[in-house]
């Protein structure tokens, strides 16, 4: 079959039959497409869209390309949470030992920062030692022994979504809700899970930056999952103003240790416990959110997952004291204030507070770019807050004085203190669910 005018059915509108585009898919796992014509491909996907069809079997093709793991074993339910990406967001790394630690296993694969948005596996290695790329039988091994692990995507799971979420990386395809769908669903399902939550963030700090299309896109995933055997919900979540008190690396490790101890942000506390809600009843340990958001409350003020996170990080090559001492984590040699530019109403742009971190080096330009984990922003108030002229409202870490003015350029953009309040922004915004899986 050739292959160009498949590409050129899909750029002109036309929908390709399932043997089309697994004929499609196939030869360019087998080196006979070239990336530039998956490129083409998925920039005629963006414009176009994906019909159901095409959706499933571009999800099927993903998952098949890899292992597909198996956890029904008897043992305690697999679960796993994913999010569409924001600024601030470091609720995987409280989530995973706080789910463990209420009884279930969280094979929680992971992706890097994108863009403005952070990302779990670049906060991970903050902590000196973490290993992220670690093998499938290793994998397993500390699954067992913690309850939960926490790695990157592995060559054995799902291989044809690496590679195409190289190529959307650089040709501006990430924001399609097809792809960006099939790239989530696939993943999760190969981890051999049962149930799944999806953080879909919205916002001008989210790649959806509102809620009816965040509300599709969850739609979208939540009834990929199921039919494809995984009980899934989502829930849209407001990302406006970063989550938390801090965005970079260093700086939200040593956060999240503070939220597993029991303490930490309200907003962060709260869109955790909303996710593994979720989990518990999908999973069958509870019979409504409200009862397993409660228990799982209970459980963190224990602070009894800070050390099931100490077992997970000693377990994955990573210095465990840090959760006791989180002076241990890497700490950035430029300290500076950012004071108000007047007395007002704060408020936060989550985007824009992304970019400039990123700048700092707390992210990536390019694919390649190397992460500085000691750098971002520590905010002393929120946005909402009443403040007062020349109060301190960020200390921002930095690599050097250079970077640190920059920063504070940027963060002149991004803060806006307003002479009227600010009206309160729910968190949660809305539920998507029935994923119900589909009878085998």
């Amino acid at each position: 079959m050739l292959l160009t005018p498949l590409i050129e059915k899909k750029r002109d509108g036309g929908r390709l039959t399932p043997d089309e585009l697994r004929t499609l898919l196939g030869a360019y796992m087998e080196g006979t497409l070239a990336e530039y014509q998956m490129s083409a491909f998925l920039m005629a996907a963006f414009i176009r869209g994906l019909d159901p069809e095409e959706l499933s079997v571009l999800t099927r093709a993903i998952i098949a390309s890899g292992m597909r793991l198996d956890f029904g074993d008897g043992g305690a339910p697999a679960v796993d949470k994913h999010s569409t990406g924001g600024v601030g967001d470091k609720v995987s790394l409280v989530l995973a030992p706080l789910l463990a630690e209420a009884g279930l296993r969280v094979p929680m694969m992971s992706g890097r920062g994108l863009g403005h948005t952070g990302g779990t596996l670049d906060k991970l290695e903050a902590i000196p030692g973490f290993e992220v790329d670690i093998g499938l039988d290793r994998f397993r091994a500390i699954l067992d022994e913690v309850g939960c692990a926490m790695i990157g995507q592995t060559e054995e799971i799902a291989p044809l979504d690496g590679r195409l979420y190289a190529l959307r990386d650089v040709t501006g395809t990430v924001p399609s809700p097809a792809l960006i769908a099939a790239s989530i669903v696939s993943k999760k399902v190969a981890e051999g899970i049962e149930a799944l939550v999806l953080d879909v963030k919205c916002g001008r700090g989210a790649f959806m930056p509102d809620a009816a299309r965040g509300h599709a896109l969850a739609r979208k995933m939540v009834d990929l999952a199921a039919a494809e055997g995984v009980r899934a919900t989502a829930l849209l979540t407001r990302m406006d103003a970063p989550l938390g008190h801090t965005v970079g690396n260093a700086l939200e490790v040593g956060e999240a240790i503070e939220t597993l101890r029991g303490g930490g942000p309200a907003d962060l506390r709260e869109v955790t416990l909303a996710l593994g809600a979720e989990l518990l009843v999908s999973a069958g340990r509870a019979t409504e959110v409200g009862e397993a958001a409660t228990r799982l409350a209970t459980i963190l003020e224990t602070g009894a997952p800070l050390g099931r996170f100490a077992r997970l990080i000693e377990a994955q090559g990573g210095d465990p004291l840090v959760a006791d001492d989180p002076g241990r984590l890497p700490v950035a040699p430029v300290q500076v204030p950012f004071p108000s530019a007047g007395a007002g109403w704060l408020d936060i742009h989550a985007r824009l507070v992304g970019l400039a971190s990123v700048e700092l080096g707390a992210g990536r330009r390019r694919f390649d770019d190397a992460v500085d984990p000691t750098v971002g922003f520590e905010f002393h108030r929120a946005a909402g807050d009443q403040v007062a002229e020349g109060e301190t409202l960020v200390t921002i870490h930095a690599a050097d004085t250079s970077g640190a003015a920059t920063a504070a350029n940027r963060l002149t953009e991004a803060i806006e203190v307003s002479d009227e309040p600010i009206p309160p922004r729910p968190l949660i915004l809305e539920r998507v669910g029935d994923g119900v899986p589909a009878e085998s």
